[in-house]
């Protein structure tokens, strides 16, 4: 494969794959390079590129390796990821243990409520059933069942508050 050949095999893929360098690594500096490295590495390969079904899918998948070793590696240590396919979108340690602590309290919280109150509130917000559902099962007008969830519901965000906000002074006055 002669030099033409490789350019009229790259040529319609070319600015996508610079387009992903720079979405993974920001500066148009670096996706140059990227881009620059990934068709270094494409023409080294050249004589088997017929072997490949697409070599559009091979750049792309080649350039999105290399942009990746690059935001790992010592070099792009003032870069950063920003694409959020690759975030962590798990909460802290911290926030884990506060909601199962908040859980819990909702748990206890539910368990003190009148038996209708309880059942609604488990069957609407846990189970996740229709307000009609409910109603025909528990033989309620689903107004009620509505105004009865209502009611659960505030009755437990009072003590949920009550309960995070133990020990604070709310009622604070200024003294001088």
């Amino acid at each position: 494969m002669n030099q033409q050949e490789f350019l009229n095999i790259i040529s319609p893929f070319k600015d996508k794959i610079f387009r992903i360098a720079k979405r993974l690594l920001v500066s148009s500096e670096e996706a140059e390079d990227a881009t620059q490295e990934v068709f270094i590495r494409l023409w080294n390969k050249k004589e088997g590129l017929d072997k490949y079904n697409s070599v559009e899918a091979l750049a792309v998948t080649m350039t999105k390796n290399y942009c990746l070793d690059q935001l790992k590696s010592k070099r792009a240590s003032n870069l950063k990821l920003v694409h959020s396919n690759y975030s962590d979108r798990q909460p802290g340690i911290d926030k884990q243990v506060e909601d199962k602590d908040s859980w819990s309290w909702v748990e206890r919280i539910m368990n003190d409520l009148p038996e209708q109150q309880r059942l609604i509130v488990q069957m609407r917000d846990v189970e996740e059933y229709d307000f009609s559902e409910i109603a025909q099962a528990l033989e309620m007008n689903e107004t009620a069942v509505r105004v009865a969830l209502s009611r659960a519901r505030k009755m437990i965000k009072e003590k949920l508050v009550e309960k995070h906000n133990y020990g604070i002074n709310t009622n604070r006055t200024i003294t001088k």
